[in-house]
Formats: structure tokens, sequence, C-alpha cells
């Protein structure tokens, strides 16, 4: 067994800005029509949540590094983050599965400047 871990750290204001000038080219390159509709609508915290999905996303890659043949295996809307019934955060590959991944715990925070996530993955 093998624990992998990755860690993003970004600038919410860098999510806003290439949402509000790329608009819908950003946002579908990005996130899958459920994230879009989700981080939607949560009105005045929108961005905040755009760029926590935006920091998972980079952490999954990270953590995932050592299990793909090449960096572009996996793609940005291969992966979805949705909630569980408590409001944990989840992984879903949409595409693509990974066998070898046993468990994967995901975390995100976000303040109004900030958006973090983290990635723990045990790979078999």
């Amino acid at each position: 067994m093998k624990v992998t871990c990755g860690t993003d750290l970004i600038e919410v204001s860098r999510i806003q800005e290439s949402i509000e000038t790329l608009g819908d080219k950003f946002l579908n390159t990005i996130y899958t029509p459920f994230e879009i509709a989700y981080c939607n609508s949560k009105k005045q915290m929108k961005y905040q949540h755009f760029a926590a999905r935006f920091a998972a996303k980079e952490a999954i890659f990270k953590a995932m590094s050592d299990l793909l043949k090449e960096k572009y295996e996996i793609t940005w809307t291969d992966v979805q983050i949705v909630n569980n019934e408590q409001g944990k955060p989840q992984v879903q590959f949409l595409t693509k599965q990974y066998p070898e991944i046993e468990q994967i715990d995901l975390s995100l925070s976000h303040i109004k400047e900030y958006a973090m996530a983290t990635c723990v993955i045990t790979v078999k």
C-alpha cells in the first residue's frame, strides 16, 4: 500500500478574473455542468466555491501523478467534485476509473481571498 498527497492553494481573484474575462470557455474547460450549477447557486460566495474546486482538481492531479502514464491522461472535466449528505467533498471520476486507488480523501477550505485543497490517496 502506498499513500500519496497533493495540495493546492489559489487566489480567488484569479478564478474570478478568468470567469469574468473568458466566461463559458473557461468554465466549460475546467468544470462539469454539475459543478457550474453548484457554484453558481452559492450567489455571493460562488467565486470561492469555483476556486476551491479548481484547487481540488489540482490537488487530485498532484496526488495521482504517479498513477498517470502521461501528464495529460486526465483532464479537468474528467474529475467532478460533489458533496456527500454531510457536506464533505467527494471525488467522482467520470471518464476513466482507477482501480488501483483504494481510497481517496479530499478536504477543501476557502476564505475571501484564497481557496485551498488537500487530497490524500491510498493506492493498492
